[in-house]
């Protein structure tokens, strides 16, 4: 897959689809499949943004519940069960357990039931069953855990992701389908005709090429971004979107073999403990953030938030700065309401057409992308049928089972056993076509760094086929190097080498 900029220039489209991220992706993806000539531009890499942020988890929104969002739960239930289903390989289920204590705001038969209503909403699609936990049970599952003043807790089951690759598929697939895409490419302005968008202004941000793409109809699903683009429409438009800022530290070793909900003492809300590559993703923060979505940053603050809170509940641990391996900050794009707090702004979307007819989507969650997808497109195509409901599946790029074994793969491309899972865990269903390139150069087939088992391939494939163009973009990204604690610099070499180099997959 190659950026194809005079390409985009060119040739008129019915869709021009404005940013991607995750649901940018997704409209990609649906459109396509459903004949529509699409384009898909996004100023960064593709889920540079907040779709490559988040906690990794695909969840029905359990503390959704005491807000009383039951139809956001019941229809993020039905899409945790689609995206189990439609990317078996980046997309496992996982069991939480919630320790409850003495001073905590919801008690544990609040949990018992929550956690009862929960599996109810999830109906034939529910994982595994919920159970209330003795405070004996808590310990036996996490020995590490605070045990002065535990009542007792739950165990439940959501979905663990890889947030960056879901985006990744969903823009391989698009491209398959004949959608045109490219990152890197910042749009500037809007172009009009008698008061209606009919294209854009962009720039290669990579060369500097100023050029202009048309289309019939645009859809912006710039998250963060959306009321910076509302305001190049229209400089006086109010702001729809109001973005609070999510942080996590991903810290070394898994001092915690299970994944942990964990109630938050000092504001009440809820963040999570998750193994994550060997080591421990902790978060998520939720703090209203007021400067322009390019400046989101990681502060002391947040840090040391995550680390009380994390240090109460597993108190042998002590939580120290040398062993973050890394942070990261997301914004999420909530529709605007003022006064309530950050954790109590809805978490659905909605659909809204401009006085030019450029359509924004606002708000939403990661797990209902699917559906804020479907939606877009028949709200652009007058309640048009997309070609997609709610109980199917879409195409991912690597879904489709697996033809072979694990230990036949291994067996046939003599590689060791941590290679080929970690290569099926990635890939899915076109594993073979990393695999290939290992008997094509017999050099591809070695690790980068003697403790991981990623390849040279993985790196030669994120630059001739997923459109990798900086070393961050496989780094962050289309690997998840940057989790893993490894040298990074053994790494970046050879990424560099490939990055410059000319030779490309036939």
């Amino acid at each position: 897959m190659k950026r194809n900029i005079e390409q985009l220039s060119k040739i008129p489209y019915d869709l021009l689809v404005i940013g991607g991220g995750i649901n940018g992706a997704a409209v990609a993806n649906l459109a396509s499949q459903a004949g529509i000539r699409t384009a898909l531009v996004e100023k960064g890499d593709f889920s540079s943004g907040t779709s490559s942020k988040s906690t990794k988890l695909i969840h029905g929104g359990l503390r959704y519940l005491e807000n009383f969002e039951f139809g956001l739960v019941k229809e993020s239930l039905r899409e945790r069960a689609v995206q189990l289903k439609s990317a078996p390989h980046l997309v496992h289920p996982l069991a939480f357990v919630i320790p409850v204590y003495k001073n905590d705001k919801r008690p544990l038969w609040m949990m018992k039931l929550g956690v009862k209503i929960y599996d109810v909403f999830s109906g034939r699609h529910v994982i595994h069953p919920g159970r209330g936990l003795s405070a004996q049970e808590v310990i036996h599952f996490i020995p590490e855990i605070e045990q002065e003043n535990l009542t007792g807790g739950v165990i439940y089951w959501d979905a663990q992701m890889d947030d960056a690759r879901l985006v990744l598929e969903n823009v391989l697939e698009a491209e398959s389908h004949g959608a045109h895409v490219a990152n890197y490419v910042e749009v500037r302005s809007f172009l009009k005709e008698n008061g209606k968008a009919v294209g854009v202004e962009a720039k290669d941000t990579l060369t500097g090429q100023v050029f202009q793409i048309h289309a019939k109809k645009i859809i912006c699903a710039v998250g963060p971004w959306t009321n910076v683009f509302q305001q190049k429409e229209r400089s006086r438009s109010p702001d729809k979107v109001r973005t609070t800022k999510g942080v996590h530290i991903v810290y070394r070793g898994q001092f915690c073999e299970h994944a942990v909900f964990i109630q938050s003492q000092r504001d009440k809300r809820i963040f999570f403990v998750v193994p994550w590559y060997g080591n421990s993703l902790i978060g998520t923060t939720d703090t209203d953030y007021k400067d322009h979505p390019d400046d989101v940053s990681v502060k002391d603050s947040d840090i040391e938030y995550l680390f009380e809170e994390a240090g109460r509940v597993f108190p042998k641990e002590k939580f120290t700065e040398d062993k973050i391996i890394t942070t990261f900050a997301g914004l999420r794009p909530l529709v605007q309401k003022e006064g309530a707090p950050p954790g109590k702004v809805s978490r659905k979307h909605v659909i809204e057409e401009s006085f030019s007819g450029v359509q924004y989507i606002i708000g939403g969650k990661y797990t209902t992308y699917r559906v804020i997808a479907r939606h877009s497109l028949e709200s652009l195509l007058k309640n048009k049928s997309s070609g997609s409901k709610s109980e199917e599946t879409v195409p991912l790029y690597g879904g489709e089972p697996l033809s072979l074994t694990p230990e036949i793969l291994q067996n046939e491309y003599n590689l060791p056993p941590d290679v080929i899972e970690n290569l099926c865990r990635t890939y899915g269903g076109r594993v073979r076509d990393v695999l290939k390139l290992t008997q094509q150069d017999s050099k591809l087939g070695e690790r980068l760094h003697p403790d991981s088992p990623i390849i040279r391939a993985q790196i030669k494939y994120a630059v001739d086929v997923e459109m990798a163009q900086k070393p961050d973009d496989i780094i962050l990204r289309r690997l998840p190097i940057s989790y893993t604690g490894y040298d990074i610099p053994a790494f970046r070499d050879y990424i560099h080498d490939c990055l410059n180099s000319n030779i490309t997959i036939d």
